[in-house]
């Protein structure tokens, strides 16, 4: 039996039931801060259009994938289960919202660096790669 997800003694429901201020009053201070400072343009635009695609889910009809920039918004209860894809400064990656991200940033699942991967060097890497022999 899969262990029920719980968000400081909340369980899903009941998250999703509480008002926005008694959520924020849930968040460590720095989401707290931020959500009550209130929500920019650009992250109200995100809201309404997952609002809209969990509607359009509900429906049965095909949605168009949810992109954003806005890397700064807190993962708030309504909107787990969507995929939206978060920008990276590169590309758009997509992330999936799971319960256990309630109170992170999106902007956390969007690594901006990719891990370096070292190799064998290539041409002009330096004066001792010249006698390395070439593949």
């Amino acid at each position: 039996m899969p262990k029920e997800f719980m968000f400081r003694g909340y369980t899903l429901e009941k998250l999703q039931n509480l008002s926005m201020d008694d959520f924020i009053s849930l968040l460590p201070s720095r989401q707290r801060r931020s959500l009550q400072r209130g929500l920019s343009l650009e992250q109200r635009k995100l809201l309404e259009r997952i609002r809209e695609a969990k509607e359009q889910a509900e429906r049965g009809e095909a949605t168009k994938p949810i992109k954003t920039h806005a890397r700064d918004m807190v993962i708030l209860p309504e909107m787990i289960g969507v995929t939206v894809h978060v920008h990276n400064g590169k590309e758009f990656i997509p992330v999936n919202i799971m319960p256990e991200m309630v109170g992170h940033y999106l902007g956390e699942f969007a690594i901006t660096n990719k891990p370096v991967k070292h190799g064998t060097p290539g041409i002009g890497a330096s004066r001792s790669s010249m006698y390395v022999p070439l593949k």
